[in-house]
C-alpha cells in the first residue's frame, strides 16, 4: 500500500511500513518513558472530540501524514480538508475523535509536523506565485537543505506547494559542485568523468560561478547548468552568450544562491528556466495551527 496521492505536477511515494515507523520515531522522541502530565490528569477510557484549526492563512499539507499516526493510535478523523488546500484563519482543516490520553499525547508531534509541512508549502506558494509574475514558465524546486529526518516531509511539502522537489538524495542524479570541479581539475575533466561512468538514466548538472565555466559545461554537454551565486545582471549575461554560441537550447539554465521572497522576481526575469533555493526549508516559518479540545464525551 502506499500512503501518498497525485500532488499536482507529480508523485511521491513512501511504502505504508516505512511512513509510519519515520512518525513514531517522531512521537518516540517526544514522549520518552511516557506523557507524565496526561497520565496523571486525564482518566483512562475517556473520549474527547477535538478540532486542528489554522490560525492564520497559508496552504496546508501534512494531512495526509498525520491521518498515518492517528489511525496508529485509534484516533478516528470526522473531517479533514486535503493536502494544497488554501484556508484562511479560523479554518478548520480536521476533526478528530477518539481516545484524550491519545490525542493530548500525539498533540505536540502533529502539530509540528503540520504546521512546518504547511509553512513549506506556503512560502513555496508564494514564491511561484512571485515568480510567474515576470516568467510564467520558470520552475520554482527546493534543494538538500532541508531539516535532518525530515527530507521526505520537507520535499512534500514543496511539491504540495506547487515547488519542484530537485533532487531528493544523493543519488537522484548527477550534480557536480565547486569542490567536485577542483579535485578533478577543472569542469570539462569533471563532466568526462561523469559521462565515462554514469547510467543514462542519470542526468549530469554542474555549478559554475563564471561565464567560461558555463560555456565549458554546455559544449561538454552537461545537462542543465547551475549559475551559483551569480546576480541577475550576470546570469543575463550568460544567457545571451550562450545564444550566442548555439548552446542555449540544449542545456536547462537554473540560478541558485542567496535567493529569497524579495529578490525572487528579479532572478526569474532573467529568462532561467529554474530558480532553486534553500529558503523555502532552512529558514521556513511554521504556519500557526493549533488543537483545541471542544466536546468531552462519556468514559466507555
Amino acid at each position: 500500500m502506499y500512503i501518498c496521492k497525485l500532488l499536482g505536477v507529480g508523485k511521491m511515494f513512501l511504502p505504508d511500513l516505512i511512513l509510519r515507523e519515520k512518525l513514531r520515531k517522531m512521537l518516540e522522541e517526544d514522549v520518552g518513558f511516557g506523557d507524565i502530565t496526561t497520565e496523571i490528569i486525564v482518566p483512562e477510557n475517556l473520549k474527547v472530540k477535538a478540532q486542528i484549526i489554522a490560525k492564520e492563512s497559508g496552504v496546508i499539507a501534512g494531512i495526509e501524514d498525520i491521518s498515518v499516526l492517528f489511525k496508529e493510535l485509534n484516533i478516528n478523523i470526522e473531517s479533514a480538508i486535503s493536502d494544497g488546500s488554501k484556508v484562511n484563519a479560523g479554518t478548520v482543516i480536521m476533526e478528530i475523535e477518539g481516545p484524550a490520553k491519545s490525542i493530548l499525547t500525539c498533540e505536540r508531534t502533529i502539530l509540528n509536523l503540520l504546521m512546518r509541512m504547511s509553512g513549506i508549502a506556503t512560502l513555496t506558494h508564494q514564491m511561484i506565485r512571485e515568480a510567474k509574475k515576470v516568467n510564467p514558465k520558470v520552475i520554482v524546486a527546493g534543494t538538500r537543505k532541508t531539516a535532518p529526518g525530515l527530507r521526505y516531509f520537507d520535499k512534500k511539502a514543496i511539491k504540495i506547494g506547487g515547488g519542484d522537489t530537485h533532487r531528493l538524495r544523493l543519488d537522484d542524479c548527477i550534480l557536480i559542485k565547486d569542490n567536485h570541479v577542483v579535485i578533478a581539475g577543472g569542469v570539462k575533466e569533471a563532466i568526462k568523468r561523469a559521462k565515462e561512468a554514469v547510467s543514462f538514466t542519470k542526468k549530469i548538472e554542474v555549478e559554475v560561478q563564471s561565464m567560461e565555466d558555463a560555456l565549458a559545461a554546455a559544449k561538454e554537454g552537461a545537462d542543465i547548468i547551475m549559475l551559483d551565486n551569480m546576480k541577475p545582471e550576470e546570469i543575463k549575461k550568460v544567457i545571451k552568450k550562450l545564444k550566442e554560441e548555439g548552446l542555449r537550447e540544449k542545456v536547462l539554465i537554473e540560478a541558485s544562491g542567496r535567493i529569497n521572497l524579495e529578490n525572487i522576481k528579479e532572478y526569474a526575469s532573467t529568462g532561467v528556466d529554474i530558480v532553486s533555493l534553500g529558503y523555502i526549508t532552512h529558514s521556513v516559518k511554521s504556519l500557526d495551527i493549533s488543537l483545541e479540545i471542544i466536546e468531552i464525551r462519556k468514559n466507555t
